[in-house]
């Protein structure tokens, strides 16, 4: 066993191999290696699968008990400094290990489809790699040291994948708007790194743990320092895991491809703050302090990310504004030290908003014949509805996938969700009613997601439409043949507006003659016959594939969760899970006594409430968004104002609707705020500083140099060659300094 274990330094290496092929095919063959770019994904796949195997055996190992195991090589040796690398494996590495490598390899197979007509196929799958390679180092890191260095690359890759599509602007923008607000985080995150290496003279997370257990009673090292170091180390992570106030760059990041933004950010990248925090509990734990603020930053971000979800159209930035609040709710249960919850909710979620972010790619897809490969339009969710008659599967999954994060039984989300709100009631009341009020806010902005892409009817369509096309691409794929992706010159569509007679319209459809129904969208007939309408289709079977493995995940995965009675564990703990006996190595350190008194009776009545809330948000988001919802008629709010002004009670009503969605569209003002303050802040600053420089620094070096000029000029006349002028002038000065003198 120990054998196998010296060898997991494997792991993090297996992608590199992709990676230098590619690269080294492409300087010395670059016509060939093009020709057949798409053979490059069997190799990224397959080699990620044995990182999966090897890391699922590893896993194997630290449930039937293994001890953790740390392997170190001596990089810099001078006098007492010494400095290691190496890895460590532990129940918690272990977690990430498999999440990363599962989701990695459904993303992989799942991009090969999506990315096929890209002309950056190659590019994109290069840096998909390294990003791997990257997240794998960080999470077998041994010591605060490699963890930063592997945290720089992941946010490297991060990067490049946001602006993957650089020639856009938006994308450009986006990409340097996580940079500079990761930036932010990252240097606080260096500074506390070298602040706890002067503290404690080490790096290694043992000796940091060992030290933290007694360092303030028996050390007497200064509190406030110590504290000081612990917030920004906490800060790398609020940037990372885009927590509030550093979590603006998170919804501009779903301007690089869909399956980045299943795997970056929203199951791994930004699950590494909490990884980080996690990592780190042991150290934050002592002190008190921290831990507060760790758990209302968690508090600030649910319930900032809820709200900010309520009225986006972008059907990624919605999600994204989703993964922000379950970000916060993992951050949450870390700063009330509920470890396990944390950790388990970080699984569920994973798996499950993989599946929402690949479901919304397929739907993204679909819609793309209709309004044009522009995501201002195929990613905006006003275009959509009436979409689960022609994509069944995809509707399916991320139905499934919508019901899990809802906290619907018996999902994976509403076990860890479930154990998260009953820790918070028992830590603080104010913590438990925040959280489970969100927790119906987001059964409502999610099942707002699902009716208004797949319920009701399709609102766009084109107009007159041609059946002339520059023509069908096909591209050959390892797992078979795509389907044919037209593109058409013909972008010319009109946007069909559901009037306030919809309810009418879904309950006569059959009565409504066929010349209407064309007029109104709501009849198409197959895509190819000329001068008709364009339908949605169903995605291939190498994007659905994914789609159907992260639905086993969503519904099973929970079970790990379940609590069962078998005994009491060693540390006092009944009613195990096997996600707690998984971790029981870990959770040592920490105090975990909500979960010693839960018992199964208990757990389903705790969970009695959460599902209340969660129905009731879904019926809310049924009113509002479900078939006799007009939505373009809701949006004209000014107009419904100038009609209730005789009603004070109905008029009240609709200025606190308005005042919601202006918070909720406009992201809560935020973004605004930075641009005045730190953008336009900075610009003034430069602009005044620039007029400094160049009125008063230049201007007393210009006026010296023209006083000198002017002296210069005058003397230059003096001297004009003559022998008895030379003498006169010294003649004076020597009369006036004797006349000084004398006198």
């Amino acid at each position: 066993m120990e054998h196998t274990y010296q060898y997991a330094w494997v792991i993090p290496l297996l992608p590199l191999p992709v990676i230098m092929s590619m690269g080294l095919g492409l300087f010395i063959i670059p016509t060939a290696t093009k020709n057949l770019r798409r053979i490059w994904a069997f190799p990224s796949v397959l080699l990620l699968s044995i990182a999966l195997v090897f890391s699922v055996y590893l896993s194997i190992q630290q449930i039937k008990g293994s001890s953790i195991y740390q392997y170190l090589w001596s990089w810099t040796i001078n006098n007492d400094f010494s400095l290691e690398f190496g890895y460590l494996i532990d129940p918690l590495t272990s977690i990430m290990l498999i999440l990363i490598t599962t989701v990695g390899i459904l993303v992989l197979i799942y991009s090969d489809d999506y990315m096929s007509h890209d002309e950056g196929y190659l590019r994109f799958f290069v840096y998909i790699s390294f990003f791997t390679t990257s997240m794998l180092g960080l999470v077998t890191s041994s010591n605060l040291i490699q963890i930063y260095f592997f945290w720089e690359l992941v946010g490297m890759c991060s990067y490049l994948l946001i602006g993957f599509w650089f020639t856009r602007p938006i994308a450009a923008s986006a990409c340097q708007k996580a940079f500079v607000t990761n930036r932010v985080g990252d240097f606080g995150l260096l500074l506390g790194i070298l602040g706890f290496f002067w503290i404690t003279g080490s790096l290694e997370f043992r000796d940091l743990f060992k030290i933290a257990n007694n360092w303030i009673p028996n050390n007497g090292i200064n509190s406030l320092l110590t504290t000081l170091c612990a917030f920004l180390l906490f800060l790398g992570a609020v940037a990372k895991s885009a927590q509030f106030p550093l979590h603006v760059w998170l919804p501009d990041a779903m301007e690089g491809p869909t399956p980045i933004s299943a795997l970056i950010h929203a199951a791994t990248m930004v699950a590494a703050g909490i990884f980080l925090i996690a990592r780190l509990l042991p150290l934050f734990i002592s002190l008190p302090l921290i831990m507060n603020f760790i758990s209302l930053v968690g508090t600030i971000t649910l319930f900032l990310g809820a709200t900010l979800a309520l009225a986006q159209r972008d059907i990624k930035r919605s999600l994204a504004y989703s993964t922000m609040s379950q970000l916060g709710y993992m951050m949450l249960a870390l700063g009330i030290g509920s470890y396990q919850a944390a950790l388990f909710h970080l699984i569920t979620h994973a798996y499950s908003k993989a599946l929402l972010f690949l479901g919304s790619g397929s739907v993204i897809h679909s819609m793309e014949p209709l309004v044009g490969y522009s995501p201002e339009k195929s990613q905006n969710m006003v275009l959509m509805g009436g979409l689960k008659k022609y994509v069944p599967i995809t509707r399916t999954t991320f139905l499934l996938g919508t019901l899990s994060l809802c906290g619907i039984p018996p999902l994976a989300c509403f076990w860890s969700k479930d154990e998260i709100l009953s820790n918070s009631w028992l830590y603080s009341p104010f913590f438990g009613i925040i959280a489970s009020f969100t927790a119906g806010l987001t059964a409502f902005y999610m099942f707002r997601i699902y009716l208004l892409t797949f319920d009701g009817y399709l609102r766009v369509h084109f107009k007159n439409y041609s059946s002339t096309k520059e023509g069908s691409l096909y591209s050959i794929s390892l797992w078979g043949k795509s389907i044919p992706k037209e593109v058409n010159k013909d972008k010319d569509f009109v946007l069909s507006t559901i009037n306030s007679g919809v309810s009418f319209f879904s309950q006569n459809i059959s009565k409504i003659p066929s010349n209407t129904r064309k007029k109104i969208g709501f009849f198409s007939i197959p895509f190819g016959a000329k001068n008709t309408f364009v339908y949605p289709r169903e995605t291939g079977n190498t994007m659905l594939f994914p789609l159907l493995i992260l639905l086993l995940f969503t519904l099973f995965i929970g079970s790990i969760g379940i609590h069962f009675d078998n005994g009491v564990m060693d540390n006092g703990m009944s009613n195990l899970t096997i996600l707690s006996k998984w971790l029981s190595p870990s959770i040592s350190f920490f105090h975990e006594s909500s979960n010693s008194s839960i018992n199964s009776y208990e757990f389903f009545i705790n969970a009695i409430s959460s599902v209340s809330l969660a129905i009731f948000g879904l019926f809310i988001a049924y009113i509002f968004y479900g078939p006799a919802y007009s939505f373009f008629q809701n949006l004209n709010l000014k107009n419904s104002f100038v009609k209730v002004k005789g009603n004070p009670k109905k008029f009240f009503l609709d200025q606190v609707k308005k005042k919601i969605y202006s918070w909720s569209y406009n992201r809560g003002y935020i973004d605004i705020f930075y641009t005045r303050v730190f953008i336009l802040g900075i610009r003034r600053l430069a602009e005044l500083t620039h007029f400094f420089d160049k009125n008063v620094i230049d201007g007393i070096i210009n006026g010296v140099g023209l006083v000198g000029f002017c002296i210069g000029e005058e003397i230059k006349y003096v001297g004009g060659g003559r022998i008895s002028s030379y003498l006169f002038f010294f003649l004076c000065y020597v009369s006036l300094f004797l006349s000084f003198f004398l006198s």
